[in-house]
């Protein structure tokens, strides 16, 4: 250094000085990012009511945001998801006629149904009713016009299950009505980004509103001279999850689920903040805990991209 010039050993020096001013300064700017992304996760996801919860990267599979994703739960006429894929692998008839019979009526829980016994509809109109309104009957339907009957149906379901990696899942009925049919929160997940393949399925579970034309037998006349008369009439059924009514959500795939057991559960596959996400709520607190629970998830996914990308980057400088 004996014959360094002094102007650029000054340089040098003053250029140190600045590189470590600028470092001190980002570092603080990260823990500044650091701090504001821990004071948004606490003040909306530290809210959510769901005892299981996950939120996945669709891109890259990573999660975003996870609790309790292990532990195994019922899940409640989130299995219609499943139901639909099988019927749908199956390659069977949706234009073929169905019948709602005995066999189809809940004798577990004794659930109400608008669809009475006798009622003929499509197996593509019971498929509708099964993922939009979450209607047991329709579901039980299809499951009992499969080939080689019930047996075969859950069979095929719990078989499906296994090919698709989900290893702590079962299934024991089509309708999600019993208790036995179990899952955690990682498996649903996966059974989400199979079933969101299935454009049919994506094309229903995002329909709002379905109806359907139903035949009624009425008596009709005066009081001596009263016949039956058959009456067609229009059945309006509503999507069990009001969000895809909403124009601020762009949702790809939706199902509810409750019975006691389970609590209230929500799968979701949907775009938010321009990034394709996969939600799983399960158990949630209350009539509408799944669904405030998904506007948090939503709101502190649309705070996070711009800070999440601002960190990644100051910490790459800082390397």
């Amino acid at each position: 250094m004996k014959n360094f010039p002094r102007h650029a050993m000054l340089f040098i020096a003053l250029f140190g000085s600045l590189s470590g001013v600028a470092l001190a300064a980002n570092k603080q700017h990260v823990k500044q990012v650091a701090e504001y992304n821990n004071a948004v996760d606490a003040t909306e996801l530290a809210q959510l009511s769901a005892l299981s919860v996950l939120v996945l990267n669709q891109q890259d599979g990573q999660p975003l945001y996870q609790k309790n994703i292990d532990m195994e739960t019922p899940i409640a006429s989130i299995s219609k998801l499943m139901t639909a894929m099988v019927v749908l692998d199956a390659h069977l008839d949706m234009s073929e006629t169905l019948e709602i019979t005995q066999a189809d009526v809940d004798k577990l829980r004794h659930t109400s149904s608008r669809l009475a016994v006798g009622t003929q509809l499509s197996r593509s109109e019971l498929m509708h009713l099964a993922l939009i309104a979450s209607e047991n009957r329709a579901a039980s339907a299809l499951s009992r016009n499969y080939p080689g009957g019930y047996v075969k149906f859950i069979a095929a379901m719990n078989r499906k299950a296994l090919q698709l990696g989900m290893q702590h899942t079962v299934f024991e009925d089509a309708t999600g009505l019993s208790s036995n049919n179990q899952s955690t929160a990682a498996d649903l997940a996966k059974m989400v980004q199979a079933a969101v393949r299935y454009p049919v399925i994506h094309e229903i579970t995002t329909t709002g509103n379905y109806e359907i034309t139903r035949t009624a037998a009425v008596m009709v006349g005066r009081k001596h001279h009263k016949k039956i008369r058959n009456i067609e009439r229009r059945v309006a059924f509503h999507n069990t999850n009001q969000l895809v009514r909403d124009q601020d959500w762009d949702i790809g795939l939706s199902k509810t689920g409750f019975i006691n057991e389970a609590g209230h559960c929500l799968v979701m596959q949907a775009k938010i903040a321009q990034k394709p996400v996969i939600i799983v709520l399960l158990d949630a607190y209350g009539r509408y805990g799944r669904i405030n629970d998904a506007k948090r998830i939503k709101t502190w996914l649309e705070q996070q991209p711009v800070n999440k990308v601002a960190l990644r980057m100051d910490k790459a400088m800082l390397n």
